[in-house]
């Protein structure tokens, strides 16, 4: 089931602790949305990691030394192996995933694919949350916590000088929310072209306002996230080559 439109955010699907049935595909222009939950998915990503990860992952995994950023790690990426292998019909141990080539300097390191280019994905997590997006064209997705006023003083450069507008108009307790809608929205678009954060997240304008502004080639869509957090998809358009 791909992500619920509710008119202005989209819906995410969320991941529990039980038997995965297989599903249904991506659709063009519809992006699938799965939101794990750390809490409730702990003790089944514990139980299933050495199963599901490969050794690479594990080794990432245990040389992590908060337990909620080996907890948040885990669930992010047995998660993410789980549905890959439900849309492949493959096992998910035997998910390859590899790095297509640097946006930059045509290196494989660039974001994670796996083979064949029909699905695309992109994972975001932070502290107690995941969130994953499956597409047919390249996709990028991010979660964040809402910060407090002091972080967003230091972060104020990284905004494009309209955002930076938008947001000085607003009453003080508005700022953070709004800040972090800016910055998730932002965040997506980066990782779906494959630039991440090398890029200049002050050089495209996605608006600080309840409708995201798409860059051309783009679309760009608020998801429905947890109290006090945000979270934005950025699906690459059919039409535009993708």
């Amino acid at each position: 089931m791909a992500a619920t439109d509710t008119g202005r955010l989209l819906v995410p699907r969320r991941l529990s602790g039980s038997r995965l049935d297989p599903p249904a595909a991506p659709r063009p222009a519809v992006p699938a949305l799965w939101l794990v939950d750390t809490d409730e998915y702990r003790a089944y990503a514990s139980r299933h990691a050495p199963d599901i990860l490969d050794d690479q992952e594990l080794a990432h995994a245990a040389q992590l030394v908060r337990a909620a950023d080996r907890d948040a790690y885990a669930c992010a990426h047995v998660a993410l192996r789980l549905l890959l292998g439900a849309y492949l019909g493959v096992a998910a141990r035997e998910v390859v995933v590899e790095r297509a080539p640097c946006a930059h300097c045509d290196e494989p390191h660039g974001r994670p694919v796996v083979r064949g280019g029909g699905l695309h994905f992109s994972l975001s997590h932070c502290e107690g949350l995941s969130l994953l997006a499956f597409a047919t064209t390249p996709v990028g997705v991010d979660v964040e916590p809402v910060p407090d006023p002091a972080a967003i003083a230091e972060v104020a450069d990284v905004l494009h000088p309209r955002e930076a507008a938008e947001l000085a108009i607003l009453p003080a307790p508005g700022r953070p929310p709004a800040f972090t809608r800016v910055w998730t929205r932002k965040e997506a678009y980066l990782k779906g072209t494959g630039v991440g954060l090398s890029a200049d997240p002050a050089a495209d304008y996605v608006g600080a306002g309840p409708v995201p502004a798409s860059p051309p080639g783009w679309t760009l869509s608020d998801v429905l996230a947890p109290r006090g957090h945000h979270a934005a998809v950025a699906l690459a358009r059919l039409s535009d080559g993708a």
